[in-house]
């Protein structure tokens, strides 16, 4: 069987893509997080979910940079949505099967947009 050098590159750039944790876009990074439901003059938008991970490269990938990554796609989902704050609501992480322990972290959480934050 022979294998092409470009489906190994391919491959590879899998691997290594999925070992860093999203980014924040520069409007995500704006966006803070937060436990408890935000109080003052805030609008609710509705709920977003970030995502980190996946059966593939989720054991490559630290638990560290999936939790990261799972937070950076919430913050730019909101950002997207108008929001600036997030309550975060749900947290998990899961495993799929055979693998070595967590591939894929995800958060839910309701976007507000906050006045003077």
């Amino acid at each position: 069987m022979k294998v092409s050098v470009s489906f190994l590159v391919v491959i590879a750039a899998a691997f290594v893509s999925g070992c860093a944790a999203i980014p924040t876009t520069s409007e995500g990074a704006k966006v803070e997080l937060s436990n408890d439901r935000p109080t003052g003059n805030c609008k609710a938008l509705g709920e977003a979910i970030g995502s980190h991970g996946n059966w593939f490269t989720g054991d490559v990938t630290s638990n560290q940079n999936l939790m990261l990554g799972a937070r950076n796609d919430l913050r730019n989902k909101a950002a997207a949505m108008g929001g600036n704050v997030v309550h975060v609501q749900n947290l998990s992480n899961t495993s799929a099967w055979g693998s070595a322990g967590t591939t894929n972290t995800t958060v839910v959480g309701q976007v507000y947009k906050c006045q003077q934050r």
